[in-house]
């Protein structure tokens, strides 16, 4: 290590990898935003919490900024190291420590990948809840620092839910021990559930313990082609009425036209404005009735023209696809992203405004949106087009975000829903939070991390 700051690092903790290999430094400095030339000073992989707590208190007493890094699969510039920082890869510590059968937790490493959580759940004749669709790459300790949502958070909620405990490592290099599984603890502030959405900015997760729930009876998958937008509400609306939801999400044409340009199967001979994909619980031919009387009355209100149901496991999967598929399917776009919500209430008039808001922003770009309407949270993707240069493109789209953040306070809702604010929504934060929030969140970020070591820049 030429840098003598790491050479009193390594020194410190003997045992402690760390890496300046230029592949490791530009792997581990970014997410999935591409906006920022990745520049770490090195990545430091902890085994344990005690590492974790050396390498905080050196940071501190050599004035060097930390960003954790987990699956790096955030989409806010959350896990960007770019002005060299030393990263703190949490790969190593992937382990499941501890399950309980009678308090029905799964108690975790932070480095575990949410499928490997899943995995090890089922194990027990119980799940883990919260699923999206970077559930192979993403890791838990990530999944908490953005109160990660996911696809069945119209049954589940969010992450928040699923916490009973937590340990981190504040700014200053104490572990704290919060709730310790705990159903019921009356005893004043819970900072558990202030470490969670917090991006990295107040602590550094190194355990978690996740409650459990017994899965859910059997169940099918639905799509749906719906001709226009006013008719997405009315299906949830009459989906949770005859229904047990799982999910219900949505897309539009020009997200299937990627997701089957990618390699999923068309489910329809016809192209059609917006689709649904719901899945809902299906244990008995009650169940199944009321799923067809569902889609029935759809169809004789024309809210509805065309469905599927799925019969096998198999065919549940593919219909998944066609939803899940998306963000991979338009990740060689480098796509400007917003992450939206607003009440589900407000929904139908917001994707009105909305609608014709990006027609007239973005007249010559591909935009393609999707979202867990169930949950009014909305993702808009921007596609680059070819021969536009990145910076100019990120300026065209930053001035109709602005017009949109307008729209959004309007409607009382939130500039993100569930990706965090990272360095990519810093600007509007102001539009979600009052000036004495932000002033109260930059005086709670002081008292963890006095000299501001933690994922500096980042949310404030």
């Amino acid at each position: 290590m030429s840098d003598p700051r790491l050479t009193e690092l390594a020194r410190l903790l003997p045992g402690l990898k760390l890496s300046t290999d230029p592949g490791d430094l530009e792997h581990h400095g970014r997410d999935w935003t591409r906006r920022w030339t990745p520049a770490p000073i090195a990545i430091a992989y902890p085994a344990d919490t005690t590492e974790v707590q050396g390498i905080v208190r050196w940071a501190n007493d050599h004035h060097v900024a930390i960003v954790p890094s987990g699956g790096r699969t955030g989409l806010s510039g959350g896990a960007v190291a770019a002005a060299g920082e030393l990263v703190v890869s949490l790969d190593r510590m992937n382990k499941v420590l501890d399950f309980n059968a009678v308090d029905r937790t799964l108690t975790v490493q932070p480095g575990i990948a949410l499928e490997a959580v899943h995995n090890a759940a089922r194990e027990h004749g119980l799940i883990y809840p919260v699923d999206f669709a970077a559930r192979g790459s993403c890791q838990i300790g990530g999944n908490i620092a953005t109160n990660a949502g996911g696809i069945r958070v119209i049954r589940y909620g969010n992450t928040r839910q699923w916490i009973a405990g937590l340990k981190v490592v504040t700014g200053s290099g104490e572990l704290l021990d919060l709730n310790k599984g705990l159903v019921k603890n009356a005893s004043g502030y819970d900072l558990r559930h202030l470490m969670i959405g917090s991006e990295g900015t107040l602590g550094i997760v190194v355990e978690a313990t996740l409650a459990l729930t017994s899965p859910p009876p059997a169940s099918q998958v639905m799509l749906l082609a719906v001709p226009a937008m006013d008719a997405l509400m009315k299906v949830f609306a009459e989906a949770q009425h005859r229904l047990r939801l799982e999910a219900f999400e949505f897309f539009t044409d020009r997200a299937l036209e990627h997701v089957t340009a990618h390699g999923a199967q068309a489910p329809f001979a016809e192209a059609y404005p917006f689709y649904v994909v719901a899945e809902f619980d299906a244990a008995d031919e009650k169940a199944e009735a009321a799923a067809l009387a569902f889609f029935e009355q759809c169809m004789e209100e024309g809210w509805v023209v065309d469905g599927v149901i799925s019969s096998s496991d198999a065919q549940a999967a593919a219909l998944w696809r066609l939803r899940e598929g998306i963000t991979e399917s338009l990740a060689a776009y480098k796509p400007y992203k917003n992450d939206i919500s607003v009440r589900i209430s407000r929904v139908p008039a917001f994707m009105a405004e909305m609608q014709a808001l990006l027609a007239e922003g973005y007249p010559d770009f591909d935009v393609v949106w999707f979202g867990h309407i169930g949950d009014g949270n909305l993702h808009i993707n921007v596609l680059k087009p070819e021969g536009l240069d990145y910076p100019a493109f990120v300026a065209q789209c930053e001035q109709v975000t602005a017009l949109l953040v307008d729209t959004l306070a309007r409607h009382e809702g939130s500039i993100s829903a569930e990706h965090g604010i990272g360095l990519v929504k810093k600007p509007w934060l102001s539009s979600v939070r009052s000036p004495a929030e932000i002033a109260l969140m930059a005086g709670i970020k002081k008292v963890l991390d006095p000299n501001g070591i933690l994922n500096p820049g980042k949310l404030l």
